[in-house]
Order: structure tokens, then sequence, then C-alpha cells
């Protein structure tokens, strides 16, 4: 029988959060090996050994994130409507799993992206359910930390996975520029195994939690009616402006290939980048319990327009080095903190819906984001994209900072 909680009361503490947050980053953890090793390198296997341009790979990622963000909404809103979190986050995580053996087996970018929707299905599933059962745990003063440590321990999850595509590259073809074909397939065997122990954490040590009851709150009928504040939408539509120019990383990954570095280096590049993200994100996490999450996210903005800026002018693959390393002090300073900003803008009661919005609003925006990137790189040069992200961060920032006002944590 499932344990049921309520998050004003949380059950045994581990590292300061709580049991479910704790064993929920175990879970991101271990699917963030197996995602990492695989889903990394796809581009550089659709570049290196399909052949595939860039307009294909930004249409690929595009289709892939926002079908992630067309589930988020009905997911959220569906376990607001249950008052049950764990199964839809159980049945996203299951298939996505289910999809990852099938990696091995494709020889067409059709075929890939067929996966990846698959992929990207259940990740819209299990989203918002995740990040509502999450803040269902966790006290309002500590939804920083807790946010924050479920991203260090999805983000250490990346890094164990990219050094372990390194390791399986340097094994299979012993390093090179270019990616081979049995080193891909090799990774992806490696790579399903995390993928169902994550399931099997999910399924035994996660328990389903409801928040509280809040003081003038009724009941269902006020669940339904209850309206999203004004500062949560704006926020919305200010994230979304930033993400237009937030394409995938992927093409940060193809602007270090195209800069002249191997693809071994690209990997561990990529794990650094993945260990900065990790190392920061408690303590970023608990800056913003304590400054306030705005300020944190405007600076992880500023940060990312002059990261991309770099991007934009790099002319050596030793300055790629830098430029990725800064780029997980963005993530640290904005991932979580957005997460738990979104908890503080809106009533318990609607969280799922609420970051069922949010996933949604930035996925939607990622489609066109990894299309223009891709047209702008192959119509223009690679510069060009990086230009345009940068550009569009800086707006935001500014827009951030003059439209949405400090939250009261809820």
């Amino acid at each position: 029988m499932e344990q049921t909680t309520p998050s004003s009361t949380p059950s045994r503490r581990y590292f300061g959060v709580s049991r479910n947050v704790f064993f929920l980053g175990w879970v991101s953890f271990l699917t963030d090996v197996s995602s990492e090793m695989i889903v990394t390198i796809l581009p550089l296997f659709l570049a290196n050994v399909l052949g595939v341009g860039t307009a294909i790979i930004g249409f690929i990622e595009g289709i892939a994130d926002s079908t992630a963000a067309l589930m988020r909404f009905p997911s959220g809103w569906l376990s607001d409507r249950l008052r049950r979190r764990k199964e839809l986050t159980l049945a996203g995580y299951g298939l996505s799993t289910l999809a990852k053996p099938f990696f091995y087996l494709a020889t067409s970018w059709g075929l890939l992206l067929l996966l990846r929707f698959t992929d990207r299905v259940g990740k819209g599933v299990r989203t918002a359910p995740r990040d509502a059962l999450l803040a269902d745990s966790t006290l309002p003063a500590e939804r920083g930390r807790s946010f924050g440590l479920h991203r260090a321990m999805d983000t250490a999850g990346a890094v164990v996975g990219l050094l372990g595509a390194a390791l399986v590259v340097l094994l299979v073809q012993h390093g090179g520029l270019d990616l081979r074909e049995d080193a891909f397939r090799t990774i992806v065997l490696v790579g399903t195994v995390p993928a169902i122990l994550a399931m099997l954490v999910l399924w035994f040590l996660v328990h389903e939690t409801r928040p509280a009851a809040l003081p003038g709150k009724a009941g269902p009928a006020t669940r339904a009616v209850s309206p999203f504040p004004v500062s949560f939408k704006l926020f919305l539509g200010i994230m979304m402006l930033f993400t237009l120019g937030n394409s995938s990383d992927a093409f940060l990954i193809l602007r270090a290939q195209n800069l002249g570095l191997p693809l071994v280096y690209i990997l561990l590049l990529l794990a650094a980048f993945n260990l900065v993200y990790a190392s920061l994100s408690v303590p970023l996490g608990i800056l913003s319990d304590r400054i306030g999450r705005r300020r944190v996210i405007l600076g992880g903005w500023v940060a990312y327009a002059l990261i991309y800026l770099g991007f934009a002018l790099a002319g050596a693959a030793w300055q790629v080095v830098f430029l990725f390393l800064a780029y997980g002090v963005y993530y640290a300073a904005t991932e979580g903190v957005a997460r738990a900003l979104v908890s503080d803008l809106v009533p318990a009661e609607r969280r799922g819906s609420a970051y069922g919005l949010y996933h949604t609003a930035v996925g939607i925006t990622a489609f066109p984001a990894s299309l223009i990137a891709g047209a702008l790189w192959q119509t223009f040069n690679p510069s060009v994209p990086f230009f345009f992200g940068a550009a569009l961060a800086g707006l935001a920032a500014l827009l951030l900072w003059l439209t949405v006002a400090p939250a009261a944590k809820r």
C-alpha cells in the first residue's frame, strides 16, 4: 500500500531534504546516466554516420522538445484532478525506458525521429507530475534547496553518462574526431541498464505525497477554478521569449566539433560542464531561498547572453572549454530555481497544471528555436544562431527585471 503524507510534515530526511526529494533525485540520476550516454551523441551519429544536415538535426530536436511540451499540461492537469502524482510519473519514465533499446536498431533519421518522439512523450508525461510531487514533498522555505538537489543529482547522472560514453568511444574506436556506428550501438546497450534501475527505484522507494490543505481552500471545486496569478503568466511569456533564442544544446556540440574539438574531448567537456552544473545547483538554490528567485535567474540569463556571444565569436577549440564551463553556471542558476519560482507563484492545488503550462511554454518555443538555429547556421554561418540567442536572452532579462515582482512563497 502506498504511503501518503502531507508536504507540511515531511517524513525522514536525507541531506536536508525529504525522502521523496532524495529518491526522486536518484531516479533522475540514473535516468540521466542513460539519456546522456545515448541522446547527447545522437546529433553526432546523425551527422557523422547518417550524413544528416543541421537543418534536419534542428527539426528532429525541435520535434522532440515540442512533443514533450505538448504532453506536460494534460499530464499536470490530470495529476491535479486525480490528486495523484506517482502513477503518471511512473508511466512517463516507463515509456522513455521502453524506447531506449530500440536506438540500437536505428538506420535512418526517420526512425530516430520516431524514437526521439516516443522518448519525449514519456518525458512530457512525467515532468509536471514529478515536479509537483517534489513541491508537495517540500517545505516552502526549502524549495530552492530541494529543487537544487534534484537538479544536482540529475546532472551528476549526466556526468557519469558522458564519462561512460567517452570510455566506450575510447575502447571501441580508440578516439577520433567523428563518431563510428559500432561505438554508438555499444553505448545504447550500456545506457539502457541505468534506465531500468531508475524505474525500480521509483516503483519501490518513492511514495505518493499530498499537500496539506490550505487555509480558505474549500476542496475540489475551489481547486478547479482558482486562477493563475498575473505574475505567473508574465513569467511564462518572458520564458517563451528567452527560449526562442535558447536552441537545443546539440548546436553547442556541433559548434565544438566545427572548431576542431575531437569527439572524446567533446564528451569529457560535456562531463565537466555537467559537473559544474551539479556542484553549483544546491548552493544557488539555497541562495535563491535567501535573496529571491528572480535575482538568481536574472544573473543566470545575463551569463547566458555573454556565453552565447562567446560561442559566436570563438575562433579556436580551446576557447570552447571555458565557455562550456561557464554554461554550467548558467544552468545551475536557472533550471532548479525557475521551477521553485513556479511553485512560489501559484496556489498549491494548481501546481500540476502550472508546471504543465511552464514546461509546455518552454517546450513549444524550443521547436522554432531549434529550427531557427539550424536555418541560421546553414544559411549564414555557425556564429549567427549564437548572436541571435544572446540578443533574446538580454531582452528577456530586462523584461523579467521590469515586470515580474519578487514572489512570496506559498
